[in-house]
């Protein structure tokens, strides 16, 4: 199956003041941010990228827009509301500071399967839509590109921790144990029989995750030139979380 990039967004304005900006329209990246997405492109050069799929939010396609303009063979990034913003309800816009004394965020903190955002959705709900869009978008890109194909998604710090976590065969309600800093790269190789997480919030060089070219060996059997013990083919040489 394809291994998976998921790329936080990168410092956006909202992030600077300490804003829960959700889905708010008009949160653009900052200066930092912009100069974490032009990085971004660099970071990414020698990795054939077969999609790019992107958050319908401002700050993930804007984070994506150098990536995009140095591999126009990708045209413009697909767009898949599953894989935006939580929705936060009554939180949305309201500064981070503030939402600390409520009582329902020692829930978000500490019993994540229990929360639900006033006016908004569960955190249950914000897993199980964002999971299952990479495991669809998975399948379409074996599908049309093969099993080594790697793709990118731009999202949100909660929906790249829910899908790590579904990945770590973590619960739900250990997710908040996993960071994800802006434009941080975490890279997923998902098999038949279970993912592995190769990268977790990366903001370093990504060259070894490039495909390892298949050698066929004494016995025809393509070799990735890594694996398991169990047969499991990966990429980059890594079983687990570097």
């Amino acid at each position: 199956m394809p291994t998976l990039l998921l790329v936080r967004h990168g410092r956006s304005t909202a992030n600077t003041a300490g804003i829960l900006a959700g889905w708010t329209p008009g949160v653009d990246l900052d200066d930092t941010g912009r100069a974490q997405a032009a990085a971004l492109a660099g970071r990414l050069a020698g990795i054939p990228l077969a999609q790019a799929v992107s958050s319908p939010l401002e700050r993930c396609r804007q984070t994506l827009e150098p990536l995009l303009a140095a591999r126009p063979e990708l045209g413009g990034p697909t767009e898949d509301e599953r894989l935006g913003e939580c929705h936060y309800g009554d939180w949305t816009g309201r500064p981070l500071a503030e939402l600390a004394k409520e009582p329902l965020w020692r829930t978000v903190q500490d019993h994540a399967a229990a929360a639900a955002f006033p006016g908004g959705e569960s955190l249950r709900e914000l897993s199980h839509r964002t999971v299952s869009a990479v495991r669809e978008w998975n399948e379409k890109i074996a599908a049309e590109h093969g099993e080594d194909a790697v793709w990118i998604a731009c999202s949100h710090g909660d929906v790249i921790k829910a899908v790590v976590a579904d990945a770590l065969g973590l619960h739900l309600d250990h997710f908040q144990r996993i960071s994800v800093e802006p434009c941080s790269v975490t890279a997923i190789r998902y098999t038949p029989k279970r993912p592995f997480v190769l990268r977790m919030g990366d903001t370093g060089d990504l060259a070894s995750l490039a495909p390892k070219p298949r050698d066929a060996d004494a016995t025809g059997h393509a070799d990735h030139g890594a694996g398991t013990a169990d047969g499991d083919a990966v990429v980059g040489g890594a079983t687990g979380a570097a």
